[in-house]
This record gives C-alpha cells, structure tokens and sequence, in this order.
C-alpha cells in the first residue's frame, strides 16, 4: 500500500470518527442546554410559590399559620422514603400513580424493578407506603426539614375533567354509589336513578360534566371536597411545607428526569413513560361548552389558589363570555 493510499485512508478513519463525534458532542450541549432550561423554570415556579404565600398566607394556608395548626388528615397524602431522604404529596389525577410505584420501589432492595412492574392496585392499598403522619411529631418535622420534598400539579380544570372521566365515564362502583346517584338526584332529574353502576350503563343513564360542576358549586356539598377534586393546594399546603422541586403534569417526563437526577437516582430507576392523556389542555373549551358562563366564574373563583400558586394562567377564554 502506497504513503498516499495510506494517508486517504487515515484521512477518511478520522473524518468517519468526527462524523460520530461531533453528533455526540451536539447532542451533550442539547442535553446540557435543556437541563439548564429545566432548573431555571424550577427555580421560577419555586420564586412564584414563595411570593403567592408570602402575599395573602392567610388564604393561601387555609387559615392554618404553621406546622403546629395541621393535624394528621392535613398530612396524610405526604409520602416518605427514608432510604433516600425523600418526601413526596401526591395528588390525584396528577401522575401520582407512577409516582407511587416510584416511591414503592425505592424502598425495595437493589436492583431495583421497573415501575411498571408494580401493580397499580397495589400502591394504592393503606399501608403499602409510609406516610409522614405514621411518625411522632418531633420526628415528623425533621424529616420536613432536612428531606427532599416534591410535588407534581396540573391545570386544575384538566384536572376536573380527568376526574369526570376517570370516575363517572367508567364502571366504578364505589363512585357511583357514594357520588353518583346523588348528583343524578340532585342535578340530573332522576328521582330514582338506576341502583348499580352496571344498570345505569346499561339504561343509558349518567351524570353529565355539568352536573359533575353543579355538584362542585352547591354550597351544601362537603369541604373538604373528596380527594380527586379537592384543590391541589389544600392536599400539599405549598405554603407550609417548602417544596425543593415542583413538576408539571404538562411537562411530566422531562421534569421527572430532572428530579432524578437531583436525587441521584437517574442511573438506578425510570420514571414510567407516559401515553398522551385524552384530557388535553386544548379540549377544555369544548368540555365546557354546556357550562353556563357565571358557573365557568364561580368554579374558577373555587380553584383561584391552585391557579395563582402554580402558575397557570386565568383561562379568560372560558370566563370572558
């Protein structure tokens, strides 16, 4: 092999490996340049939190001042990993699901299993998860002092309509019985409505999204409202228990990896991927179409905090007729 042939072929051997390279490089900056995006919005939720409380705490706190004033149903939805120095609240209809399975896995042995290898029903049986008010009091606020605690919100109207569907649009018994039928009374002329939730499918008959709002907005409808709708704030109490990292259901995965690796758990676990959810941000107009415009403002006046304390913009559209 002549020099000439030798030196074109060392020549095309560097180029094919700057080819690879120059790609990867790329792709370091991309990845370092969407962390660097990702951890200043962190800091902006977090900025915009601290202001919210410290503008009106009074409202934003329920009319409980600190710690001292929560009892131990204010705190039952704080999860602990003590493995890992780790406090989350989960709030239904907010990914908290896989949240569970992450949590529930972290307090396994390692390797640790795929999330999704957990049940769903089974993160979601008493007991099955350590929670926060399970310790005694002094124990309890060091944990909240010198513990990681995260939060993931949503818009809380999508979050309203995942619970419509989720709770009302599927066969579920226990709503039916203990939410359903009575609504159906109430709001939606049945006078008798159908005894079983599998008779009422079968009839044709169910609560429409409206009714689900006229139930919302009853002044003789229970607070603290059950679980999948009660206000985000009131489930977490931002305003009481300062939260170093507060993801999105909008932005779920890309703010899971970063919380990852915050923890220094992105090389052990993944968070599971997520399919695109039918209650799209988009769709909410059409969801209130049969929502009479002054109803649209009392609901919103009802879930004010979630939105200011969040981040999520006054949906004027819906509001402004």
């Amino acid at each position: 092999m002549t020099a000439c042939r030798r030196a074109l072929l060392l020549l095309r051997f560097v180029g094919s490996m700057f080819a690879i390279i120059v790609p990867f490089y790329q792709w370091e900056i991309f990845q370092e340049k969407r962390a660097e995006r990702v951890h200043q919005l962190q800091e902006l939720k977090k900025q915009l939190l601290r202001e919210m409380c410290d503008s009106d705490r009074e409202a934003f706190s329920d009319g409980k001042h600190s710690l001292e004033d929560m009892s131990d149903e204010d705190l039952k939805n704080l999860i602990v990993d003590d493995n890992h120095g780790i406090i989350y609240c989960y709030i239904p209809k907010v990914a908290c699901t896989n949240w569970k399975r992450v949590m529930f896995v972290l307090n396994q042995s390692e390797p640790y299993h795929d999330p999704m290898s957990i049940p769903a029903d089974l993160v979601h049986i008493p007991n099955k998860l350590t929670l926060l008010n399970s310790f005694p009091r002094i124990e309890l606020k060091a944990k909240l002092k010198h513990y990681t605690k995260f939060l993931f919100v949503r818009d809380p109207f999508v979050r309203l309509i995942s619970a419509y569907r989720d709770k009302f649009l599927r066969h579920n018994e226990y709503y039916y019985q203990n939410f359903a039928r009575d609504i159906l009374r109430l709001y939606g002329n049945q006078s008798n409505p159908p005894q079983t939730v599998d008779e009422a499918f079968a009839s044709g008959v169910h609560l429409s999204f409206y009714n689900f709002i006229q139930y919302l907005l009853d002044p003789q409808t229970q607070e603290p409202f059950e679980p999948h709708w009660r206000q985000m704030n009131r489930l977490c109490h931002p305003c009481l228990i300062q939260y170093d990292f507060v993801g999105h259901q909008e932005t779920l995965q890309e703010d899971a990896e970063q919380l990852l690796k915050i923890l220094k758990l992105d090389n052990d676990i993944k968070f599971p991927p997520s399919y695109e959810n039918m209650t799209s941000s988009g769709s909410v107009l059409d969801w209130f179409r049969a929502v009479p415009l002054e109803d649209r403002r009392r609901l919103y006046k009802l879930y004010e905090e979630d939105f200011r304390l969040f981040g999520y913009r006054k949906p004027d559209e819906l509001l402004d007729g």
